[in-house]
């Protein structure tokens, strides 16, 4: 058994973890940067540790982090957000993280790298136009609209601060111009993509000197917003093994060691999925990997621990998971943005979400009768968000 401090309580990606390598019987602390994170209710978590925010103070983040590592005598430092892997491999490299290599992880986060490689595999990507400095819109008229706003890199900046970047949309050149004015200058390089429309999906892969010992898909079936974000409902598919290949060369090629999301979009025109990204790092859609039958955490400690991995190994096939907050997000998101009229098909459609969703015994994702304290906690927080925004 090992014990393991988690950062990034907040988020739903850390409490899979926590739930998944505290039930295995492993000591879990929890770092978080909110007093009611949603990790740190759970009972899983043995201790929870009050640490400063890794995109407004890397610095201080690592520091405590490392306070917290060295005081709790922990096996290892499992880090759940991209920011705080930056932030704990630039400031600490004596920490036994359970995170892929700095230099493998940074050019992995590089979109414009990562779809140049994919491209020479013979992985389809969206039609794009680089836009390196502000004011350089040449190429643009090979693309047409909608197009898609992506910075180069989620997270920029170092040292002191770091900024988060978001995705946004034009439909027409005069959008995409006021688009990219209102980007500061440090988010640059932007992609402009064509955006293809169609459902997400995910292939999931823990890699191990080079080829993947675990793997998963999901499709996402409900997103926050509901235009494109994170998913609130989603299921387990089965994988195609040619694509799962060249996902396999694609992160080898990084020499990736470690979890990795490979983020496609579904063509509704083609049926092709379109490379969107990777992700090198848990997924929000973590628990249902682990409740169809791929604990990605527990094989990640057990690779890490140097036990030989079981094998991929099969899983359950069109399990469906709701994020319940999540869920009332998108349904609320698209009464507002399609009007009144749309109120009564939109509470149509989820009322019978919510029936199917008792008749087909599909999963919640963050309530869970053993482990109540963490939906309690949201549920809480959402509804003072809620009131505060009235």
């Amino acid at each position: 058994m090992a014990r393991v401090l988690v950062t990034d309580g907040e988020h739903r990606a850390a409490l899979a973890v926590v739930r998944s390598l505290g039930g295995a019987g492993h000591t879990v602390e929890v770092a978080a940067s909110s007093d009611a994170a949603l990790a740190t209710v759970s009972r899983f978590a043995q201790r929870k540790h009050l640490v400063p925010n890794p995109l407004a103070d890397p610095r201080g983040y690592a520091v405590a982090c490392a306070a917290i590592a060295r005081e709790a005598a922990v096996d290892f430092v499992l880090p759940v957000t991209e920011s705080s892997i930056l932030a704990l491999h630039e400031s600490c490299e004596a920490l036994p993280l359970l995170a892929p290599a700095l230099e493998a992880f940074d050019r992995i986060r590089d979109k414009e790298l990562v779809l140049e490689c994919a491209q020479a595999l013979g992985i389809a990507t969206p039609r794009q136009v680089v836009v390196r400095n502000p004011g350089d819109a040449s190429g643009l008229e090979c693309l047409r609209f909608p197009v898609v706003i992506k910075p180069s890199r989620s997270i920029g900046g170092s040292g002191t601060t770091r900024t988060k970047s978001s995705v946004s949309y034009a439909n027409d050149p005069s959008e995409l111009e006021r688009g990219l004015a209102s980007l500061p200058v440090e988010v640059f390089p932007i992609l402009l993509q064509e955006k293809i429309v169609g459902p997400g999906e995910g292939v999931f892969l823990l890699m191990h000197n080079g080829r993947a010992v675990a793997e998963f898909g999901h499709r996402r079936i409900r997103e926050k917003p509901p235009s494109g974000g994170v998913s609130v409902c989603c299921e387990s598919i089965p994988l195609d093994p040619q694509l799962v290949g060249k996902c396999e060369q694609l992160l080898a090629q990084f020499g990736w060691e470690g979890v990795a999301m490979v983020e496609f979009k579904r063509s509704n025109d083609d049926d092709e999925p379109y490379l969107m990204e990777i992700n090198g790092r848990f997924w929000g859609s973590l628990q249902l990997a682990i409740d169809a039958g791929v604990d990605f955490p527990r094989l990640l400690l057990e690779v890490a621990q140097g036990f030989e991995p079981v094998g991929r190994g099969a899983y359950r096939m069109g399990l469906r998971e709701h994020w319940e907050w999540g869920e009332v997000d998108h349904y609320l998101t698209r009464v507002k943005s399609e009007g009144l009229r749309s109120a009564l098909p939109v509470f149509g459609d989820a009322v019978r979400a919510a029936i199917g969703t008792l008749r087909r015994g599909e999963r919640l994702e963050v309530l869970r009768v053993r482990d109540p304290r963490p939906f309690l906690s949201e549920s809480v927080t959402w509804i003072r968000t809620a009131v505060r925004g009235h």
